[in-house]
């Protein structure tokens, strides 16, 4: 059986895997196989530098080719025909004309980009440009990046910009191209097309030739460098596939779900929370609720909101690790869940939990603006955290509902978070629905189906792909009243 490996990055890990599926005859789970094992999983987060965040894309390009090599020894790794690359969104790195990188890239949690929204919008008014590119107003995302980018010397010198899974896909295999998913991420593409926009990449104050030709999902990019196979031990003929490459379009086609009416949440280090369409939202109301439209494969639309995720916690955790010595999650999950409820709630989107930094005394300063009690000890911080977490998902769901007339009978609930079970029971109470979580794994397994397709192991569409998911997965279904409610 052929074998796909998923690189696979999120914004706080990354991991490379190793998949395989087949589907059987119609009406018949027999002979249905979709598999996924890690072979390498490393850390991945903003790394401080005299003052400034940087992604460490040469740190991250050595984790893949360690993943890479682990593959090629792997006792199934002379199976492998692909390999596909996703990561998190916006971020992006500048090449010079001989195709060296140029710096290194800037993390999207840096601060260079405050403020820079204000003077886009003297502009271009923030209405019309979400007419343009569907995007919620997020104070990160490329153009703004591009903007204060500017302001230092090295677009000056550019000649190519690649976001970061097509710059890995770039080191794999020398094909310079933009992945539709995660272009539609920048603010600079069209939101109807998915191609770049002229206007916009000119607001942005680049030429159109730093960006590359656009590729859909699915696209067979071509072998991987020779210095590659031979670092690696990979077999001659492994292809390159342009899989989602934004991880929650990858996130988002292993949703086990069983028809159209289901919302989801790409739960990790952010929370992605939103609706399928086949169209975007472009209304007034869409844009004063910050909802975004985004690429997803298949031509679908993630209508979502981005939620602050599981970030605010890992913050704290890794402060209290830092003051006290390492901390069991599960532990401080069980205490959480016998916090009474009814503890302070915070507004999690709040700019202040954006930055690294003393996350337990913003959340406490947080919850005494509402005129509660601040949660003291670890558990009650976790808690509020959590209930938090869970009131800005089930606001999200409702607003998708309610913008876009898509109605839901369940939430899907993919990603790390999915292992939180107090999380997935708070927000099954908050949205009043059921919450169905796992797999844990989505994005990889929606990288390999996206693989697998191209390849001709799989065939149909986005539901039957989906299908597969369901027939091979053992989600945990988590019903409304298992917590009490607010």
């Amino acid at each position: 059986m052929s074998v796909h490996v998923a690189v696979d990055l999120g914004a706080s890990s990354g991991r490379v895997m190793l998949g395989s599926a087949a589907q059987a005859g119609s009406g018949s789970s027999s002979g249905r196989h979709l598999a996924l094992e890690e072979v390498h999983r490393f850390g991945n987060g903003a790394v401080p530098v005299a003052g400034r965040l940087h992604t460490d894309a040469v740190g991250l390009w050595r984790e893949v080719l360690t993943g890479l090599g682990a593959v090629a020894r792997h006792p199934r790794g002379a199976a492998a025909v692909s390999v596909g690359v996703d990561t998190w969104a916006v971020d992006y790195g500048l090449l010079a004309a001989d195709g060296s990188l140029l710096g290194t890239p800037r993390h999207y949690r840096d601060p260079r980009t405050d403020g820079v929204a204000e003077t886009v919008f003297a502009r271009m008014p923030a209405a019309e440009l979400y007419r343009r590119n569907g995007l919620q107003h997020l104070p990160f995302t490329t153009v703004y990046q591009l903007i204060a980018e500017g302001r230092g010397p090295l677009l000056g010198v550019a000649d190519r910009l690649l976001l970061i899974p097509d710059l890995l896909g770039f080191w794999l295999s020398g094909v310079l191209g933009a992945e539709a998913t995660n272009a539609s991420t920048t603010g600079l593409a069209d939101v109807r097309t998915g191609r770049w926009a002229d206007d916009l990449v000119a607001l942005a104050g680049v030429p159109a030739s730093l960006l590359p030709p656009v590729h859909d999902p699915g696209t067979v990019l071509g072998g991987l460098r020779p210095d590659v196979l031979a670092e690696t031990g990979l077999p001659a003929g492994l292809q390159l596939v342009a899989v989602g490459s934004h991880d929650t379009a990858s996130a988002v086609v292993a949703v086990p779900a069983r028809d159209e009416r289901f919302a989801y949440i790409a739960c990790g280090t952010w929370g992605l929370v939103g609706v399928e369409l086949a169209d975007p939202v472009l209304t007034a109301d869409s844009f004063t609720a910050n909802f975004t439209n985004e690429r997803g494969v298949d031509g679908r639309i993630r209508y979502l909101r981005n939620v602050m995720g599981l970030w605010v916690l890992q913050q704290c955790v890794a402060e209290w690790s830092g003051e006290q010595g390492p901390q069991d999650l599960a532990a401080l999950l069980a205490a959480a869940a016998a916090v009474p409820p009814g503890g302070p709630v915070v507004d999690i989107d709040d700019p202040r939990f954006l930055p690294p930094g003393p996350m337990v005394a913003r959340v406490r300063a947080a919850a005494a603006e509402t005129g509660a009690r601040p949660p003291q000890e670890p558990a009650e911080v976790v808690r509020c955290v959590l209930d938090s977490l869970a009131q800005a998902f089930a606001r999200a769901v409702a607003d998708a509902v309610r913008l876009s007339g898509h109605h839901v009978d369940v939430v899907h609930l993919v990603g790390g978070g999915a292992r939180n079970e107090l999380l997935c029971r708070l927000t099954a109470d908050a949205c009043g629905l059921p919450v169905v979580a796992g797999p844990v794994e989505a994005t990889a397994l929606g990288n390999v189906l996206v693989q697998a397709r191209a390849h001709g192991d799989l065939t149909g569409s986005l539901e039957e792909l989906r299908a597969l998911v369901r027939d091979t997965t053992e989600p945990v279904r988590h019903l409304p009243g298992t917590v009490l409610a607010r």
